[in-house]
């Protein structure tokens, strides 16, 4: 009985499946409606043999551009994340190391990326396994459950973690911790932690009628062997160094002291990442002079998630021409690879016309790439430069990156004022650079969005 009343249910089912499916009269009127010109057809032919990007490149954009900017912060030396994700950490040690080595007055100055990154996939690992832990009573479809388990770590991440990690972990220059391989090619090393985080995860949900004392017992078990994991592919974490600043030649300025990592931020530093910063976001999806806060968007468990003040793009533009103009980088985040001219540094909404080869209309807006999920932050760089008209108006603006000082132009991107609105998502001040309204708008109680947030994207 039970089956024959199904089956109504199965053919209403079919049926409307069938109404909306393509069928061989619409395939017809298709195939119909796409006949192509002889324009058209060598424009084919060039597809089969050839990028996109290579045939929708405007020439008559191809001019000279003009790499002047009225004003700059100085900047030594490009920093390279090879075939990694880590952007992020890149961006955000280069903002410091920026303000070090003009207060310090340095030839030249890294922190090493991949101290911090060691305890960055701990930390991760951490916060994932605590959320299954916390989440083991939802059922396994629950939509908080399947996001944790399909992003359980990854090497990507926001301003937000480097403030958390570098408070909690110190800093080390990056000769006495260096890259290594893994560090440098994480996509295959992250692979395997992710599969040994997942079987972990269904083990503690397995494990989730016992005691929380013995929940953690067995969380710490999973952790020592994912610590050993990253020993093997990092590298031990240095606990002390020693360390004093070089001039042109090489030489030490003074006799190298000894430091902890912790006490080498505190003598380098005196303020707080975590407490002296404002991030900005410009998402014209949702009201702005609001914050919002994305739940799990961070890197420790007992950090702080990625939250941000969503502002005008305008409000967005003058906190970030006071800090340039102060002679201070900032971590900026944007869709990079959008129009951008790689070969060139340049990012354009001219670079490409896209629309002319394929002769269809790409005409969403900023909102609408978004709310689509075609658009959002995906790269993370250092805003230090802007050129501005007699007026004030930004002209064009400039990123130091950490593709290599061979990539781009001379390893920085030089965007036009009309890409930057289009395509810019995340700014990090110092709060000194914020009006009182921003300050103000900044304390209210932040709205708490879901992980599966389009703006969780971390960047890479």
């Amino acid at each position: 009985m039970k089956n024959l009343l199904c089956l109504p249910l199965l053919a209403l089912s079919l049926n409307a499946w069938a109404q909306g499916g393509i069928t061989p009269e619409m395939l017809s009127r298709l195939a119909g409606q796409s006949q192509l010109t002889p324009a058209e057809r060598a424009i084919s032919n060039a597809l089969a043999a050839g990028p996109v990007s290579a045939l929708a490149l405007n020439q008559a954009n191809q001019v000279e551009k003009n790499t002047y900017f009225s004003h700059s912060v100085p900047s030594k030396g490009i920093t390279d994340q090879k075939s990694s994700g880590r952007c992020w950490l890149f961006t955000g040690l280069n903002v410091l190391r920026s303000e070090l080595i003009r207060k310090k007055s340095l030839n030249q100055m890294e922190f090493s990326e991949n101290y911090l990154f060691f305890y960055d996939q701990l930390e991760k690992a951490n916060l994932f396994l605590q959320a299954i832990i916390d989440t083991r009573r939802l059922p396994l479809d629950n939509q908080t459950v399947c996001w944790l388990l399909q992003n359980p770590l990854s090497d990507g991440g926001t301003f937000t973690g480097v403030a958390d990690l570098v408070k909690k972990y110190g800093l080390v220059p990056v000769g006495v911790m260096p890259d290594n391989y893994t560090a440098r090619n994480t996509s295959q090393f992250t692979t395997f932690l992710r599969r040994k985080l997942r079987e972990d995860a269904l083990r503690l949900r397995a494990a989730g009628k016992q005691t929380d004392k013995q929940l953690q017992e067995m969380k710490e078990q999973q952790l020592a062997e994912i610590y050993k994991m990253l020993v093997m592919g990092l590298g031990q974490p240095v606990a002390t160094f020693r360390w004093a600043p070089q001039d042109s030649s090489g030489q030490y300025v003074y006799e190298p002291e000894e430091y902890t990592p912790q006490s080498f931020y505190k003598a380098m530093f005196s303020h707080d990442l975590s407490q002296d910063y404002i991030m900005l976001m410009n998402d014209p999806t949702r009201p702005y002079w609001k914050t919002y806060e994305i739940e799990y968007d961070r890197h420790t468990y007992d950090g702080h998630n990625w939250l941000y003040l969503n502002l005008p793009m305008d409000e967005l533009k003058q906190c970030a021409i006071q800090s340039i103009k102060d002679s201070t980088m900032m971590y900026y985040s944007c869709d990079v690879s959008k129009y951008l001219d790689r070969t060139r540094g340049y990012s354009d909404l001219k670079n490409y016309n896209y629309d002319d080869i394929f002769g269809v209309s790409f005409g969403m807006d900023k909102a609408q790439r978004i709310q689509s999920y075609d658009s959002g932050s995906t790269h993370a760089m250092t805003l230090m430069a802007v050129d501005l008209d007699a007026e004030g108006r930004p002209q064009k603006w400039e990123v130091e990156n950490s593709w290599g000082a061979a990539s781009g132009h001379k390893g920085h991107i030089v965007m036009t004022d009309e890409w930057f609105d289009e395509y810019t998502f995340r700014l990090v001040i110092h709060k000194k650079y914020a009006t009182p309204q921003i300050l103000k708008a900044a304390q209210q109680k932040p709205t708490l969005l879901p992980c599966w947030d389009p703006m969780f994207a971390a960047e890479e």
